[in-house]
């Protein structure tokens, strides 16, 4: 597990991508397949815009009540946990990155009613989400 986190607090990921990648590559024996990404807040925003930064560097998403909706669609695996912050725009969230409810979906959303906090909370303790990111292996190009 890798946490960076940026030196001024913001919507700034999108100008870190290459420091993200720099840090990944540099882990020892690191199982390039099962590179995933998570976020929460600003950090959620970032996982939408490191994935778009870094085509093929992650196997699968994980944001968790994300400020915005993405500006574009990573075309990756996605799990969103929607907070208070996120569920304002859940219809347009819902609509630009197709999730479903569904937990054998590749592209799923949760909501548990929760604030902002309280969704971090819950979202990473929450093992089903675990095993759906590691059910998503990125398969390697041959």
């Amino acid at each position: 597990m890798l946490a960076p986190q940026l030196p001024i607090a913001g919507d700034r990921w999108h100008r870190h991508a290459a420091e993200v990648d720099a840090l990944v590559s540099g882990i020892p024996a690191i199982d390039a397949r099962r590179c995933y990404l998570t976020g929460f807040s600003f950090g959620a925003n970032g996982v939408f815009d490191l994935a778009c930064a870094q085509p093929g560097r992650w196997a699968a998403l994980w944001a968790v009540d994300p400020t915005r909706v993405p500006r574009h669609d990573p075309q990756l695996p996605v799990w969103l946990s929607f907070g208070e912050v996120s569920r304002t725009r859940k219809a347009s969230y819902i609509e630009a990155l197709r999730l479903q409810g569904d937990t054998a979906a590749e592209r799923v959303y949760a909501d548990d009613g929760d604030d902002h906090v309280g969704a971090a909370r819950r979202a990473y303790a929450d093992e089903r989400i675990y095993a759906w990111l590691l059910g998503h292996a990125r398969r390697e190009r041959g």
